[in-house]
């Protein structure tokens, strides 16, 4: 069904105030930079990295004696900058987005030259208006809530509004104006653009638009919600499309990927193979990989923060400070996903369960500022202060505060020190993307030699709710929601011997060293260029509007076969063999009467009644059915059950294959089948004369699938000594007689009719699935097989749909199967040139 949300761009562009116009044009090789300045790509030297992010990787503080009144700085702890230690040295970067907030108001053509030729930074202006219904409405109060889980149920909801089609124009219209920024500048047959987060999920849309052949990756920094969650997106058709217009997709965790997958056989009917340890899922000829890989952390520049001298001065106070405590350490952002006041209510319940812990166990809380407006930050506060004030009242004396809380800005390096200080580090968030903490904490245990050179050692009870819970094997994992879990565990942690907690923080030491920020970049990167290696060895052509754009890429001798390319060939020939499958084929698989409709019917019969063809439905269905489905063809030759059974007429008698008719394997077969039924509600068993076939499409499409997988297995085992082959179809898994295909089937005609004196010299055959590729490859490749067709035969094999496949021809579907068979059947007394409307044209680049 189609989507809801804007099909096509000028439409949406004219119910969005339009964005002011940017004078600014700088050159794909920019002019404001010198040539050998990062921004502008080499031509000799490796492809430039465009990484594109909502917030450049810069600090603005005003100043009055600095250009445009703000001084600029790097961020160093953005991941958008960390992440160029991990991509080729001698690799131009430009990064790409808004401004800071400081000096958004900033903007000019000046500033951007400015920030290209200091900074590499091309920033994206955005009307403050526009900005904040983009980021702050749609964004941070619809998005970000429902990745983490949180739906909108009422208005009312603590955080989460209510999808808002105006605050997705704004979505829309943000990431259009990140587009023409790249517009600008982009070199798409030599840059890789990497894209970071979901502020812009829409961009590889818009980009792909513009450039069909864009280098394009998408990491995801948040959480993917399972199938469930985000099916009530409104628009998840157009976001699940807009990742699929990348070329890599990248997860932090498999749980993630694994939901997206899901979302998208459930959404889209898209299904994924993994070949040689990578995930790819088939999108309109193009294979878009999945990757999972958590981020790391910067090595070198936490090391240069954990060894600089003003962070030992604060790390030898803060042990003063605590002297005799036993410390423990949370670090989050104000945020309602972080679990603060479940973690305070966590400390509560330690202090009562353990009165030896009161008067030495702290808990210090360091808040980071909110990234987000609104009122749920503000009762996030006062939920943490609340209880915090109520636990220190109940278990504080003189001289000790159980919970400290620190909403003060607090430096990295005064950081920095309280993780090295502390012996333990808590996260009890209820739901996050990755959350790094855990990696810095152990970094900075491992790297301060303020308190000396004892053995490192360190402890981290985690929430299995955050995403680099599976990367530390190490540490305590509690459930957050369970305040006695969560006592528990900080129970544990204080208690744990020495020894143990060196070797849990040598374990982790080790994974997060080796799989720093740079090991992240490097390993996508990489992916990203094995993703895009056959760019250029394929054709592209753009389809759709609006946010259902999609690219179709086409293998060099893989087209659309059109009326006007057949015709010709099926005029001047003599002996024509026409083989159509049927369901897929003739028959579109959604529909529910799978008897073949009169349109079907007629065109057939208009077929057959020339005699210079020979028109064959090869199918895997049963003979019965199909001979009552084309009682009216009575010329039409069936082959039936993958071709056991072949007529080549309704008067004709029905013909076997010629194998001994043994069907024992049957009695083993069918009670394996019937256990899988059982357990798969929507599945059945279909009895054919030769074969047994187990369906499953209207199953759970990922139980389906798991099932099929496993009753696969299990029949090829039970049925090992048997002469049966057990396949897996589209939605089926199948056992027939050894020796039994649709390539045998074809074989067999195509030899009687050379026998025959009639060798074809005309050959259509066309299907969808995996069993018609035998078919295919019997016509295609007849070297492989025992008949040789005359050189001078014209050779047409199509597959429905565009996909691999041995055909060198596609159709898009059934329609277009029944346009093309009903052009075949006017073509003996068509003498005048094709109407327009059965021309199809494909301008590369540009949607049809």
């Amino acid at each position: 069904m189609p989507s809801l949300s804007c099909h096509n761009l000028l439409d949406l562009a004219e119910e969005l105030p339009p964005l002011p116009p940017s004078p600014l044009r700088l050159p794909r090789v920019m002019a404001a930079a010198s040539p050998s300045s990062p921004a502008s790509p080499s031509p000799s030297g490796p492809p430039r990295r465009v990484i594109v992010s909502h917030r450049l990787p810069l600090r603005a503080s005003p100043d009055p004696a600095a250009p445009f009144g703000f001084k600029f700085t790097v961020d160093a702890g953005t991941v958008a900058y960390q992440l160029r230690s991990g991509l080729p040295p001698a690799a131009p970067v430009l990064h790409v987005g808004t401004l800071p907030p400081a000096a958004a108001e900033a903007a000019s053509d000046e500033l951007a030259s400015y920030l290209v030729s200091a900074f590499s930074c091309l920033p994206v202006f955005l009307p403050a208006d526009l900005h904040g219904k983009f980021y702050h409405g749609f964004c941070k109060h619809y998005m970000w809530p429902l990745l983490h889980y949180l739906l909108p149920l009422t208005p009312s909801t603590l955080g989460g509004l209510p999808f808002d089609r105006a605050l997705y124009h704004s979505f829309l219209s943000a990431n259009r104006a990140f587009a023409d920024r790249l517009t600008e500048v982009l070199a798409p047959d030599d840059d890789f653009v990497w894209i970071q987060d979901y502020h812009l999920l829409a961009l590889p849309t818009f980009l792909r638009k513009r450039f069909p052949r864009a280098r394009v990756g998408f990491f995801l920094h948040s959480p993917f919600p399972s199938s469930e969650i985000f099916r009530t997106i409104p628009v998840r058709d157009d976001l699940l499309r807009a990742l699929l217009n990348a070329d890599l997709v990248g997860f932090h965790t498999f749980d993630y990927a694994r939901h997206f997958l899901s979302a998208c056989s459930r959404l889209l009917g898209l299904d994924y193979q993994s070949k040689r340890g990578y995930i790819g899922i088939e999108y309109y000829g193009r294979t878009v990989t999945v990757k999972i890989l958590p981020v790391g952390i910067d090595m070198g520049q936490l090391r240069s923060v954990v060894s600089a001298p003003e962070t030992a001065d604060v790390v030898r106070q803060v042990a003063d400070a605590y002297k005799g405590r036993r410390l423990m350490l949370g670090v989050d952002d104000v945020d309602l996903f972080k679990g603060i006041g479940l973690k305070f209510l966590g400390m509560e319940q330690l202090l009562v369960e353990n009165p030896e812990l009161r008067g030495k166990a702290v808990l210090v809380q360091i808040t980071n500022p909110a990234r987000s407006e609104g009122r749920d930050v503000q009762e996030v506060q006062d939920e943490a202060r609340a209880i915090s004030a109520r636990v220190n009242e109940r278990f504080g004396s003189p001289g000790y505060t159980p919970i400290v809380m620190i909403s003060r800005p607090v430096s990295e390096h005064e950081k920095a020190a309280y993780y090295a200080a502390a012996e333990c580090c808590v996260v009890s968030a209820v739901r996050d993307g990755l959350n790094r903490i855990p990696y810095i904490y152990t970094v900075c245990r491992q790297e301060s030699t303020a308190l000396g050179d004892a053995p490192k050692r360190s402890v981290i009870v985690l929430s299995e709710f955050v995403g680099c819970s599976p990367s530390l094997s190490g540490a305590i994992r509690v459930n957050p929601w369970s305040v006695e879990s969560v006592a528990e565990a900080m129970s544990s942690a204080l208690r744990m011997s020495d020894g143990e907690q060196r070797l849990r923080h040598e374990k982790h030491y080790k994974y997060v060293s080796t799989h720093d920020v740079a090991y992240w970049a490097r390993s996508f990167d990489q992916d990203l260029q094995r993703a895009c290696k056959d760019h250029f060895s394929r054709r592209h052509w753009g389809i759709g509007f609006g946010m259902s754009f999609k690219v179709v890429a086409l293998g060099p001798n893989f087209r659309r076969l059109s009326v006007e390319h057949i015709v010709p060939s099926f005029r001047k020939t003599e002996n024509r063999l026409i083989l159509l499958d049927y369901d897929g084929t003739v028959m579109p698989e959604s529909s529910i009467d799978k008897a073949p409709s009169s349109e079907v019917i007629s065109v057939l019969n208009r077929l057959c009644e020339d005699p210079k063809n020979r028109v064959f439905i090869v199918s895997g269905r049963g003979k019965d059915e199909l001979s009552k489905w084309f009682a009216p063809c009575e010329k039409l030759g069936i082959a039936a059950e993958h071709g056991y059974f072949t007529r080549w007429s309704k008067e004709s008698p029905w013909e076997t294959c010629g194998l001994v008719a043994d069907f024992d394997w049957k009695k083993t077969a069918e009670p394996v089948m019937r256990l899988y039924t059982e357990a798969t509600d929507g599945s059945y068993i279909e009895h054919k004369e030769s074969a047994l076939v187990w369906h499953h499409d209207e199953a759970d499409p990922d139980f389906g699938s798991c099932q099929a997988k496993e009753l696969l297995d299990h029949l090829e085992s039970v049925l090992a000594n048997e002469p049966v082959v057990v396949k897996r179809g589209q939605h089926i898994v199948e056992v027939n007689p050894q020796g039994i295909s649709k390539g045998v089937v074809v074989e067999s005609l195509l030899s009687s009719m050379v026998r025959g004196g009639k060798a074809p010299d005309f050959v259509l055959c066309i299907g969808d699935d995996r069993s018609d590729e035998d078919m295919f490859e019997s016509i295609v490749c007849p070297a492989n097989g025992s008949v040789k067709l005359p050189a001078t035969s014209e050779v047409f094999a199509c597959t429905v749909g565009k996909k691999p496949s041995m055909a060198k021809y596609y159709l898009d579907d059934t329609v277009d199967v029944i346009k093309m068979l009903q052009g075949l059947a006017s073509a003996p007394s068509q003498h005048r040139p094709w109407p327009v409307q059965l021309r199809v044209t494909f301008e590369e680049g540009n949607g049809v």
